[in-house]
């Protein structure tokens, strides 16, 4: 099994300073030709001065954790080599679509982001990883678009690494696993990639969108880049919405920018009306209130609220949806996508998903309500990967956010429950993990000279 082909999403706009900078209002594949037209691959910051302008930048990750990019290639930078860049386009978290529109659409700004990663620290080899077809071919079309134009000297050698499109077929561990044969499922840490990650090697991981403006960066420079969003968060961010708004789909924005604009930008609330709640960072980083559309789209304020933005998926929920029945899709998702190799999170998150569909189902009394608290306590931070965290986020969230709306369901049938969500809440509980899982790789049999 590979990576299939997923919707393409539409692109809604843009709020940010002097325009979009990443998306373009296109349905096309840009050419390599229309790439360099428009001052591709012409960046004259190479190797240590790469790592100086992203430091001034401030760019951080745009895949969820929200790193210093500077920091983390420094990292691997320092470690002998030999070294690899992974662009990492799995994408695994459903609600979102950034990467793969990348890919499909812009491959080269993706592509010129890593060849100044490569040069950055020193890498001769590039994995383009990805869980989505279309974005695989258009990758592979750009590696050999590379290829055959000697103006831009020797370049690392690209390889194309197809993966089926599961939850925890990102992690990093699972990134380097994968392209060293092995299924797409995590292991336990350390190492870490930077220390030892593909064929044994120090690897950088990093995101597709974060490595699109590591290009602009390094073409326009670090001021520019700046010139975007605030001093504590530079640049602008993708973000894809989703759920119950009239025009779902891709914006660019400011870092910070109110989650009030991007919202009227995507046409409001289906049906009119004030939002119930927000799914942000897809399903990781829990369901917040409707109080969350006056805070700033930005990593650290949205953390001091309790609420994880993580790679920029925000799903609106309308009033009709009941945020218990939310929580429960959401819970039973995790539990499917669980890889199956660490105890605490296939018990963990079976638990979960079990408590959470006794309160949709009007089942629950206060000590179920108290165990699922403590449930979500006992997996967090536990396993090889993040995905009980997630599980763990929309059981304090929805507790947090909404007292009122659980104490509703507790020993009582709620109306709404019965309502489907996955319409707005796309469930993969059909298409689970599986060990036997391998990746379909495609390499560039010429290294470019």
């Amino acid at each position: 099994m590979t990576g299939a082909a997923l919707a393409d999403p539409p692109l809604v706009g843009a709020i940010t300073v002097g325009g979009e900078r990443l998306l373009q209002q296109r349905c096309d594949r840009e050419s390599f030709a229309e790439y360099r037209a428009a001052g591709g691959y012409r960046n004259a910051v190479r190797g240590a001065g790469v790592l100086r302008e992203l430091s001034v930048a401030g760019l951080r990750g745009r895949g969820g954790a929200a790193f210093p990019t500077a920091i983390k290639w420094q990292a691997v930078a320092e470690r002998p080599g030999p070294r690899h860049v992974v662009v990492n386009a799995e994408e695994g978290e459903p609600a979102s679509a950034k990467d793969r529109w990348l890919l499909r659409h812009r491959p080269h700004i993706v592509v010129e982001g890593a060849l100044a990663a490569a040069s950055a620290i020193g890498a001769d080899t590039i994995w383009i990883y990805v869980a989505d077809r279309p974005a695989a071919e258009s990758a592979r079309e750009a590696a050999a678009e590379l290829r055959a134009d000697t103006s831009l000297g020797p370049i690392p050698r690209i390889n194309v690494v197809e993966v089926p499109h599961t939850y925890v077929a990102g992690e990093e561990t699972s990134v380097v696993r994968a392209i060293d044969g092995g299924p797409a499922l995590p292991t336990t840490k350390p190492p870490r990639p930077f220390e030892r990650g593909a064929a044994g090697s120090p690897t950088l991981v990093q995101n597709a969108e974060t490595l699109a403006h590591v290009a602009l960066i390094v073409r326009s420079g670090a001021k520019q880049f700046r010139g975007a969003g605030s001093n504590t968060a530079p640049g602008t961010l993708l973000l894809t919405i989703s759920g119950d708004c009239i025009r779902p789909g891709l914006v660019e924005v400011a870092t910070g920018t109110r989650l009030r604009e991007v919202l009227a930008l995507a046409g409001g609330v289906r049906g009119g009306g004030a939002p119930a709640g927000f799914a942000f960072g897809g399903y990781f980083g829990g369901i917040a209130g409707p109080r969350t559309v006056d805070l700033p789209i930005e990593h650290d304020a949205l953390r001091t609220e309790g609420i994880g933005l993580g790679c920029g998926a925000v799903i609106v929920l309308g009033t009709h949806r009941c945020v218990v029945a939310v929580a429960a899709t959401i819970g039973k998702f995790f539990a499917a996508q669980s890889a199956h190799q660490c105890g605490v999170c296939v018990r963990g998150t079976a638990a979960i998903q079990g408590a959470l569909e006794r309160l949709r189902g009007g089942r629950a009394d206060p000590a179920n309500v108290e165990q699922l608290q403590r449930f979500a306590g006992l997996v967090r931070g536990r396993g090889a990967c993040a995905l009980p965290d997630g599980a763990a986020n929309v059981v304090e969230s929805l507790i947090r956010e909404f007292p009122g709306t659980v104490a509703d369901h507790v020993g009582r049938v709620c109306l709404r429950c019965r309502l489907p969500v996955d319409d707005v809440i796309p469930n993969l509980a059909a298409r689970p993990v599986t060990s036997g899982a391998r990746p379909e790789e495609t390499r560039s049999r010429e290294e470019s000279q």
